[in-house]
C-alpha cells in the first residue's frame, strides 16, 4: 500500500441536469475552478444507453487490457463514489464507479465510457488540497494509476 496525506478544501454541491455526459461535465467543472483532486459522491439517474465498464474482458492478460462493457436497458437509479486527480500532464481525470439498479437487476462500474444523466443527478464534491498525487502510466497493466 502507498499513502499521502491530504487536507479537506472547497465543497461543492452539484446537479447534473438530463442529457448531460456525468465525466465529461464533472472534469469541465473541476478544470474551470482549479480543482485537481477531490473526492465525491453522486446518486440519482443514469440514462438509457449509457455504457459502463464492467470489467476486463479476460482476467489475466498482458496490457493493452481489453475492457468489458455493459449498455443500461432503460434509465436506473444510481449510486457511486469516485476521485479526481491529475494524469501526468496535470488534467484532472475523474474515475467513478456506480451501481446502476432498474427493477430487481443491478449492474456495476466504471463511467469513463459514457454515463448519461437521466434527468437529474447529484454530486457532492470534496477538494482535497495539499495533495501530490497523480495518475500515473504503469507500464505493468497499462492504466493510469494513482500515485500517491
Amino acid at each position: 500500500m502507498k499513502s499521502s496525506q491530504a487536507q479537506l478544501g472547497r465543497v461543492f454541491v452539484l446537479r447534473l441536469e438530463d442529457g448531460e455526459i456525468v465525466h465529461e461535465c464533472i472534469e469541465r467543472f473541476a478544470a474551470e475552478r482549479g480543482i485537481t483532486h477531490a473526492a465525491l459522491t453522486l446518486h440519482g439517474g443514469a440514462d438509457d444507453g449509457s455504457v459502463l465498464v464492467v470489467g476486463p474482458r479476460e482476467t489475466r492478460s498482458p496490457p493493452p487490457i481489453a475492457p468489458q462493457t455493459a449498455t443500461l436497458a432503460g434509465a436506473h437509479e444510481v449510486v457511486g463514489t469516485g476521485t479526481l486527480f491529475p494524469d501526468a500532464n496535470g488534467v484532472p481525470i475523474l474515475h467513478v464507479h456506480l451501481a446502476c439498479g432498474r427493477g430487481e437487476n443491478t449492474v456495476t462500474g466504471c463511467i469513463r465510457t459514457g454515463v448519461k444523466t437521466w434527468h437529474v443527478l447529484e454530486v457532492v464534491l470534496v477538494e482535497l488540497v495539499g495533495s501530490t498525487a497523480r495518475r500515473l502510466p504503469d507500464a505493468a497493466t497499462g492504466f493510469e494509476l494513482l500515485v500517491p
